[in-house]
């Protein structure tokens, strides 16, 4: 049952329903998600209306499907386990305590109705399908989802890298596949359990690939019959170059890096299927792999289409530089939903990209504009010119272009996490990580695989006298788990960046 504070009376988990002109409950602000423009918007307007939010005549709803945001930056740390999954997410109660947090997801808006669709657990549960709630101001900022196209065999066997339920997945996945190599008598069971695919290579491909190898070059050593060089790590991306943010000077770097480390990197290649648990790659390899990592871009959040707002062409939400919806009042939007004009750029039709950088800092100017338009003040447009990127390649190693400057090896490494560290939301957060790091500066790494986390009624099950999985399919699958953001699609370059993660 969803659960969530509702400073108008009803029934806790009750979406909060009823007509903007609703004199009772004074001017609703929707906040349509909860990744970084939704928590940051929500945070500046905790503090740009706290008069009136403690009045009651100003509420801001904050829906999104998730309790916590996740800081994407962090998840392949998370996914070798230098970071607890706990720690990479914000609990957006405690970060918004004068906000209404309903746990949910919108799937259609009416802007000309000023209302949006909602479903939540406990709709699901009542059967009583999705409901209404109406507000007067609507912030857009669902974030994105993989972007795929039909490659056979993907939607069976692959694995997303976009939450943190991914990434802890997927070094328990890598962890278990160890295990079945070092106990298996079939030589190409060993050889498919050991051979790991990443597609795409982009941040989200490189930083979980380096520090998946890193994890499990370390943990071989623990395995009498595994060494280092028998593990097989293939990066195919289908550009020219990889970590293209950082430079093509830096790019060339990281390639040598990672090659130096027996990593295959096959740039101008395609994943053209893997069926049968074998990758089929556009160059005729063929590789017999139990892992495949796709993490080759992103594309718009799918309620942006079911909305009745003006979209551009390739499906995000046009809007002005004051962040505001083009054409129409009341409504706003950032991040990877929105194309914003680059006022920075000389290119008048040049849009911000979807990355961290920007909407972090669109956030704040999308809250302050929206507060200034319930007073009646001038709104502010939105410039920020790029910085750079840095990212990381493993532990102590990195690569970092920013403002100008390039920086190679543990210095980028050092940026890495002290920029990354300082973008985290809260002091208890920044604490915790970085006692972690401290504590594993000083201790061995965690080598304990916890996949029977994902199916913590198997075990009853059996001892209860049933068989796994009978009762809500609780048995560990026959494949690699897929994430929820993995569907067949293409490996080609990127409409946006695939991920955030190094962008300062």
């Amino acid at each position: 049952m969803v659960t969530a504070a509702n400073s108008r009376g009803a029934a806790p988990g009750t979406p909060p329903t009823g007509r903007p002109t609703d004199p009772a409950r004074g001017t609703r602000i929707l906040v349509v998600g909860g990744g970084y423009v939704g928590l940051y918007t929500a945070l500046r307007l905790q503090k740009e209306l706290r008069h009136e939010l403690s009045r009651g005549t100003i509420e801001v709803l904050v829906i999104s499907p998730n309790p916590y945001m996740t800081y994407q930056p962090f998840l392949p740390e998370a996914a070798a386990g230098s970071i607890s999954a706990a720690h990479v997410v914000v609990p957006l109660r405690r970060l918004l305590p004068h906000c209404t947090v309903l746990v949910g997801e919108v799937t259609a808006v009416s802007h000309a109705k000023r209302t949006a669709t909602v479903t939540t657990l406990a709709t699901d549960e009542e059967g009583t399908g999705a409901v209404e709630v109406g507000y007067d101001e609507v912030v857009i900022a669902p974030g994105s989802i993989s972007r795929t196209l039909p490659v056979p065999g993907l939607a069976d066997h692959g694995i997303g890298f976009k939450t943190v339920e991914e990434a802890i997945g997927l070094r328990n996945h890598v962890i278990e596949q160890m295990d079945i190599a070092s106990s298996t008598r079939d030589p190409a069971i060993r050889d498919a359990a050991l051979t790991f695919v990443f597609v795409g290579g982009g941040y989200a491909g490189v930083e979980a690939l380096a520090e998946l190898e890193d994890m499990a070059r370390y943990t071989a050593r623990y395995y009498h019959n595994i060494k280092p060089q028998d593990l097989k790590w293939i990066l195919v991306e289908a550009t020219g170059r990889i970590l293209p943010e950082v430079g093509e000077e830096m790019g060339r770097y990281a390639v040598r890096e990672l090659r130096a480390r027996n990593i295959d990197v096959r740039l101008d290649t395609r994943l053209e299927s893997c069926e049968d648990r074998v990758a089929v790659l556009s160059d005729g390899s063929r590789f017999p792999a139990r892992t495949v990592v796709w993490t080759a871009g992103v594309k718009p959040a799918p309620l942006l289409a079911a909305t009745d707002l003006p979209l551009n062409g390739r499906g995000r939400l046009r809007c002005t530089a004051e962040l505001a919806v083009a054409g129409v009042e009341h409504a706003w939007a950032a991040g990877d939903a929105a194309a914003v004009p680059d006022l920075t750029s000389d290119d008048p039709d040049a849009t911000c990209a979807p990355n961290a950088q920007h909407a972090l800092r669109q956030a704040k100017v999308l809250a302050a504009n929206v507060a200034a338009s319930l007073h009646g003040r001038p709104l502010k447009q939105y410039a920020h010119k790029y910085a750079g990127s840095v990212a990381s390649l493993g532990l102590h190693k990195g690569v970092a272009h920013v403002y100008g400057r390039k920086l190679k090896g543990y210095p980028a490494w050092l940026m890495h996490r002290v920029y990354h560290l300082s973008r985290m939301p809260t002091f208890n957060r920044k604490m915790r990580i970085l006692a972690e790091w401290t504590l594993a500066g000083l201790f061995k790494r965690e080598i304990v695989s916890l996949g029977s986390l994902e199916h913590p009624r198997a075990e009853f099950e059996l001892a209860a006298g049933g068989r796994p999985g009978t009762n809500g399919g609780h048995a560990p699958p026959a494949g690699p788990p897929t994430g929820p953001n993995t569907a067949p699609g293409p490996n080609t370059a990127p409409e946006a960046p695939d991920d955030d993660r190094g962008k300062t």
